[in-house]
């Protein structure tokens, strides 16, 4: 949600940072001061709806035994798939659940407007839907990607918090100029993160549930490396933003996940930008790798 659209992931524009060489996608003459706007449910064609619910099919038809528990158990919170969910009524649920709620942008946004609304526990979510002719690759993130992959694990409270801690640790890191740091941590997690359960490994990443192909990708194929998670290694790894993925980082759980970023980071960026970066898909000598499920 954060302006770039240099991220591509064939199918889905994860968030990621920066600026990109042209102006990103969506109508900002209705954004107010913190980049929200109302929805605007009505203006929704039954062609919109249409596309929405075949995207939704197509991505639920893989969830089992790909996806994490937690997420498939969610999902069912997004409603009907036959149209696009009113961002009220799923806010209700959702505040209900976590104390979250669900607010339309324009399309991407800045870096601080994002984190600032991320520590209000305000999800932003993109207004417009995709074309068909972009049913299997969008450059940016559409409202697909951003309530099928991002929201539903909204609903459970550790991730929910873990979400609002990353935003408000955002807010800060935007002082330190230690943004790119964080945005690996966002990309390597909340993006494109799996996870060890008792089944096996499964996909928690919204950038991997709302993608076309990357879900069996990540959980099954022997190509990428799966690494256990590392704070200051997640931050030295560079990623790819025009590929599957290369490098995974593999959590235990959402508790360890919220633990691991609690303490201030401060420290750990000055610790960081002392050692060398990781190239995306590099394994360290000695690296534990986790196999494929």
């Amino acid at each position: 949600m954060i302006a770039n659209d240099k991220a591509v992931n064939r199918g889905v524009a994860p968030v990621t940072y920066g600026q990109g060489e042209r102006p990103p996608r969506g109508d900002y003459s209705t954004a107010r001061g913190d980049y929200t706007c109302d929805q605007n449910w009505s203006a929704y064609t039954a062609q919109e709806h249409d596309l929405y619910r075949r995207l939704y099919e197509r991505q639920a038809a893989q969830l089992e035994g790909l996806a994490c528990d937690e997420f498939t158990a969610a999902v069912k919170h997004l409603g009907a798939p036959e149209r696009i969910p009113r961002f009220d009524e799923l806010s209700n649920r959702l505040y209900r659940q976590t104390r979250w709620e669900v607010v339309a942008v324009p399309g991407l946004i800045p870096e601080e407007a994002f984190f600032a609304l991320l520590a209000k526990r305000r999800f932003p979510v993109t207004g417009w839907i995709r074309g068909p002719e972009e049913f299997d690759y969008v450059v940016e993130p559409d409202v697909f990607h951003d309530l099928f992959g991002h929201v539903p694990l909204l609903f459970d409270p550790v991730f929910a918090d873990y979400m609002q801690a990353y935003g408000a640790g955002g807010l800060k890191a935007s002082r330190l100029d230690a943004c790119e740091l964080l945005a690996r941590l966002y990309w390597y997690t909340v993006e494109f993160g799996l996870i060890q359960t008792p089944q096996g490994l499964r996909a928690y990443g919204a950038g991997i549930l709302s993608s076309a192909g990357e879900l069996r990708h990540s959980v099954r194929s022997g190509e990428p490396s799966r690494v256990p998670f590392d704070l200051q290694r997640i931050m030295r790894t560079r990623y790819k933003i025009d590929s599957y993925q290369s490098t995974y980082f593999v959590i235990d759980s959402f508790q360890q996940l919220f633990d691991a970023t609690a303490p201030d980071f401060t420290p750990i960026y000055r610790a960081v930008r002392e050692l060398p970066e990781i190239e995306a898909g590099a394994v360290l000598p000695g690296e534990r790798l986790i196999a494929a499920s």
